[in-house]
């Protein structure tokens, strides 16, 4: 459809959402089935630098499909990154891990991650699938130790 869909400002709220992917997925694929100058921009900005892989390739694909260029070139999918996807990570997670006065659980540290550091979590729980738990487990076992 070549029309701009009636709830545009709802999706592209929902595509700068940068603490929930699953918002910014649902966006693209909802503004895949519209041809129009909006979605095909919020489409062409998170194909080229969503944090989260699964959001870049389904709206790679979505860019792909409209013809979307830059600068006359043709978008390129930029590979999965590897090893840590923040600089800062190890920082992050000794600070969070040093905000608890004692014993806590791997489940209470994830929501303490989730607040104090809402883009980062959503990142790596995004880039980790399945596995974010037990990345985290292994990640809390390597930190160096409390002084």
């Amino acid at each position: 459809m070549t029309e701009v869909p009636s709830n545009i400002e709802d999706l592209k709220r929902k595509s700068n959402n940068k603490t929930n992917w699953r918002d910014r997925l649902d966006s693209v694929n909802e503004l895949k089935g519209y041809d129009c100058r909006q979605s095909r921009a919020i489409i062409k900005v998170l194909a080229l630098h969503d944090p989260v892989y699964k959001v870049m390739e389904a709206a790679f694909s979505a860019a792909q499909a409209f013809g979307l260029t830059k600068k006359g070139k043709p978008l390129y999918l930029r590979k999965k990154k590897t090893g840590n996807l923040d600089e800062g990570i190890d920082k992050i997670l000794v600070r969070i891990r040093d905000s608890f006065k004692g014993q806590f659980s791997v489940q209470d540290f994830k929501e303490k991650f989730k607040v104090m550091y809402p883009k980062t979590y959503d990142t790596y729980e995004g880039e980790m699938g399945d596995t974010f738990e037990k990345w985290i487990e292994n990640s809390l076992l390597s930190l160096p130790r409390r002084a």
